[in-house]
């Protein structure tokens, strides 16, 4: 379902994108609001009203105070300095149940679900119906089903967490956030995990919030979506305001100049040189039971070859397979030799780099220091034996955040404090310490902002620039189309066409991804 232009309100009126309902008393004030922890500012002298029915986008780079700002709003952490009020009526939140309460509620970037839970549990977890001490199953799951329909999710209230998709998962967030109706709902980063038609069906959720009068702040990387719906936009920088504007007055360009406090070149390098031809990794009838099933390919030195397709495609769980992290069958050649692998370990071994879509869950060891997350993958290297090569290991730390700029408060910090954006040149330094010809790399850009868009897409087109072969599997149309050489397009676990050259638009991406239709040649008028 594509995202309607116009939402029909309470009483016939009609909303526009972008507009909003009419001048109102703000629902939610915040006044200098300000964070700090010890001797380091996070965030400083915040100042933001919130209406009701109106769209208000939280943008800045990583690092820049938008979680914090959110989590200070919602209970999670209390302000060092500075007031909160609801209605014209000071409000000081300590937990989060006070906040939500009070009618905020929020959408958390991180997946904070009980795994071993059903889907229903995790909806109703802490507020479970019950005819008088005992819990009400049936109608939870009822509930439960209704409420996933309404937002157009159809994982069952029955399945475990840790069974569903991620996107999967998000959706069941968002669900149970919307059990109730709030004042303020908070997204913090609501599509990071999501694509194509769920991204179309949250924007509508949003727009409907709007509809019904409720507030909504909304924080996200991906600009093209604040440009479509706020009604203001609020840029943060370095923990500071920038300032506050109103949403149809900037493009995105606009938005990335304000975040970055600067002027951005192109955000996609330019290509290299056409591939050499010699074929570096060749897969052929690769089948993972119940995810792929006979997908052939070859990705040559000095390409970048991407791979698109819905949530639920098998793109992930194909390369999980062909790097030894789950069953799989299929005939591999690594640089003309035939090689099957048994382990991620010994995939490693062999010359090939893999680059987790979950950089949180599985990618890095968040409460651990940075220097052991950057060395995991080559231990051998720098703790022979029973030695620990401390020193060797401090060093390659120092290298690894110059070479890929990965910003931090001290060499000590643990991974789990780093910004996004920073986690992800963490784990990027991480895979590449081990020197791979190949390099895989599942969702390169999730969730972090322009700037560290447009860094990861220069170390990628540097890592084929000096001959290494690379795969990209993303779920963002554009960022395949302004990195790759060649996109391969997955449904249903096969592999349904190939785009390059003049037939690599979102039509034909799209096109494949949902129907396995021929891919056509760019009609006229349309761009790239």
């Amino acid at each position: 379902m594509s995202l309607a232009a116009n939402i029909v309100a309470e009483g016939g009126s009609t909303l526009r994108l972008g507009e909003a309902p009419g001048a109102a008393e703000p629902v939610l004030h915040a006044e200098n609001l300000s964070k700090q922890y010890g001797p380091v500012t996070v965030l400083s002298d915040i100042k933001l009203d919130i209406l009701p029915g109106e769209i208000h986008a939280i943008i800045g780079e990583n690092g820049a105070g938008k979680s914090t700002l959110m989590r200070l709003l919602s209970g999670y952490v209390e302000p060092t300095r500075g007031s909160l009020s609801m209605g014209g009526v000071p409000v000081k939140f300590i937990r989060p149940a006070q906040a939500q309460n009070a009618g905020i509620a929020l959408v958390h970037q991180e997946i904070l679900l009980a795994e071993a839970l059903t889907v229903a549990d995790n909806l109703f977890l802490g507020r479970e119906l019950s005819h008088g001490a005992v819990v009400d199953d049936r109608a939870m799951r009822r509930l439960a089903a209704e409420k996933l329909a309404q937002i157009g999710c159809m994982v069952s209230p029955t399945a475990l967490v840790r069974d569903i998709s991620l996107a999967d998962r998000q959706m069941v967030q968002i669900a149970r956030a919307l059990l109730d109706d709030y004042r303020v709902v908070i997204f913090d980063e609501p599509t990071a995990v999501l694509t194509g038609d769920e991204v179309e069906r949250l924007l509508e959720i949003v727009l409907q919030l709007k509809a019904h009068g409720t507030a909504v702040l909304y924080i996200s990387h991906r600009l093209d979506e604040v440009q479509r719906i706020a009604d203001k936009v609020t840029v943060l920088r370095d923990g500071k305001m920038v300032g506050t504007y109103p949403g149809k007055t900037l493009n995105q360009m606009d938005m990335a100049r304000l975040m970055v406090g600067r002027e951005l070149a192109a955000l996609y390098p330019q290509k290299s040189a056409a591939p050499c031809g010699v074929p570096m990794l060749s897969v052929r009838n690769a089948t993972v039971p119940g995810h792929a099933k006979d997908v052939s390919f070859t990705v040559h030195k000095g390409e970048i070859l991407g791979f698109a397709g819905m949530i639920g495609a098998g793109r992930t769980e194909l390369f999980e397979g062909i790097v030894g992290l789950r069953p799989a069958t299929a005939t591999v050649e690594l640089e003309g030799k035939t090689v099957h692998f048994h382990s991620q370990r010994a995939a490693i071994d062999a010359g090939i780099g893999y680059l987790t879509e979950d950089r949180k869950g599985k990618g890095l060891l968040l409460h651990e220091r940075l220097a052991p997350n950057l060395t995991l993958s080559a231990l051998g290297a720098f703790h022979p034996g029973l030695a620990m090569g401390r020193r060797r290991e401090a060093a390659a730390l120092e290298v690894a955040v110059g070479t890929y700029d990965i910003r931090l408060k001290s060499l000590g910090a643990k991974a789990g404090q780093l910004s996004g954006g920073n986690q992800q040149k963490l784990l990027l330094a991480k895979v590449l310490l081990t020197d791979p010809s190949v390099v895989i790399i599942d969702e390169p850009t999730r969730g972090i902002d322009i700037a560290n868009k447009a860094q990861i897409y220069a170390f990628i087109q540097g890592l084929v620039a000096k001959g290494k072969a690379c795969i990209v599997i993303s779920s963002e149309m554009q960022e395949l189309i302004g990195i790759c050489d060649r996109i391969l397009v997955m449904r249903e676990g096969r592999v349904t066409g190939e785009v390059s050259g003049e037939t690599m638009t979102e039509s034909n991406v799209a096109l494949l991804a949902t129907s396995g239709a021929k891919p056509m040649l760019v009609a006229e008028g349309e761009t790239k």
